[in-house]
């Protein structure tokens, strides 16, 4: 499990980092003059494109951990990454943490280590072509939902709760493909593979929500929202149907420990976005 752990713990790692990288790259993009050439540009369009990388790397590394952990383990340890991005919001932003977000950031802690001592460790239970195709249809909602949200100008408030929504049913979705992904013998198999399909319409879906419901509405609500819905959604469907387990004794180690984790996450919530101006 140490290597496993360590995998979805540097997969929060890389995608904190990512969110400092493009904050600094929008701040440098914005404070650039009207018009000033694309060499101007070139720094901050750079940064922007290595934070897009380690997201990337990220979810490689997140992928891998799932292969022998829990949902409900690795998607804790991903939302966690909101801590990294507030403790380098510190270092490289000028951010100030509250005494509030800093008893979050030790909740975090705490609830992640509760939740590794009771997971149990092991491969998901296998699942066949229906399920791809389940998980294509749920795509289809996503597509729904974010669909939805982009008409609903009118009310900017429900727009940003609709699209925030979908993102979080998405990045869940994500989560669970690459739990169930089967790895063929060669790289084509991939194309056979209504799971590989699904995971790549669940992270472009989840991925265009996400950035315009922050354009709809306040970064708190948006990041509580999607942590919470892309958090519980597949921890429930691995617990009930892919077989994760807690080891015996400690599934009120483990409840404990989902419970601090993601309360923590939801109190960081302001920073899975720091301001860039």
């Amino acid at each position: 499990m140490t290597l496993s752990l360590l995998g979805a713990l540097a997969a929060a790692i890389a995608y904190g980092a990512a969110t400092i990288l493009q904050a600094i790259a929008v701040r440098r993009l914005s404070a650039l003059p009207p018009e000033p050439g694309w060499r101007a540009r070139v720094p901050g369009v750079a940064m922007y494109v290595w934070g897009l990388i380690l997201d990337l790397v990220g979810f490689a590394l997140s992928a891998a951990a799932l292969r022998t952990l829990p949902l409900f383990l690795v998607e804790s340890a991903v939302a966690s990454s909101v801590a990294i991005t507030a403790v380098l919001a510190v270092l490289f932003l000028g951010v100030r943490l509250q005494r509030r977000e800093i008893g979050a950031l030790i909740g975090v802690v705490v609830g992640l280590a509760l939740l590794a001592v009771s997971a149990h460790e092991g491969p998901a239970r296998h699942v066949g072509h229906l399920a791809g195709w389940l998980l294509l249809a749920a795509a289809v909602l996503v597509a729904a939902l974010l669909v939805t949200g982009w008409y609903a100008v009118a009310d900017a408030g429900a727009s940003a709760l609709t699209l925030a929504t979908a993102s979080g049913v998405g990045f869940g979705m994500l989560g669970v493909a690459a739990r169930v992904l089967h790895l063929p013998h060669h790289w084509w198999g991939f194309f056979t593979e209504p799971v590989f399909w699904a995971l790549i319409a669940h992270g472009v879906l989840a991925a265009v929500s996400y950035g315009l419901a922050l354009d709809r509405g306040r970064t708190t609500t948006v990041a509580a929202v999607t942590f919470a819905v892309e958090t519980v959604l597949p921890a429930a469907i691995g617990l009930t149907l892919l077989g994760d387990g807690v080891r015996r004794h400690l599934a009120v180690v483990a409840v404990l420990g989902f419970v601090v984790t993601l309360g923590s996450c939801l109190a960081l919530a302001s920073r899975a976005e720091p301001d860039p101006g």
